[in-house]
């Protein structure tokens, strides 16, 4: 057989979901690439890693040869050398954790009346 656990192969992004990307492998085979099998860490948009059209490599993790459909994984391979994450650097405001030190008090307070009002 043409696809086996453990190949990388290349094949056409047909579809992205919530939960995935879809390839078009040939004109017998498709797969999907499971949210869970794009990134060890949180994918927060599928389509951050490909797009309709792109060309990508996957590796095969299972196959079924019944139904011509492959789960794959583009953890830890090179699948696309222009990964399209974007990342955003965090910026901190000039007034940090002053804001929150100056309702500190009165939240303290409004809520030590709340509690003496309950007993």
């Amino acid at each position: 057989m043409k696809y086996e656990v453990g190949n990388i192969i290349k094949g056409t992004v047909s579809g992205i979901t919530d939960y995935g990307i879809f390839l078009t492998l040939d004109d017998y085979y498709s797969g999907l690439i499971h949210i869970s099998e794009i990134s060890d860490g949180f994918v927060k948009n599928v389509g951050d890693y490909a797009k309709v059209g792109d060309v990508i490599s996957a590796k095969v993790i299972e196959v079924d040869h019944s139904s011509n459909h492959l789960k794959l994984s583009i953890k830890n391979i090179n699948y696309n050398k222009k990964c399209r994450v974007r990342r955003r650097k965090i910026v901190e405001t000039g007034s940090g954790f002053y804001s929150l030190k100056a309702k500190l008090p009165g939240w303290i307070e409004e809520n030590l009346k709340k509690i003496k009002n309950v007993d």
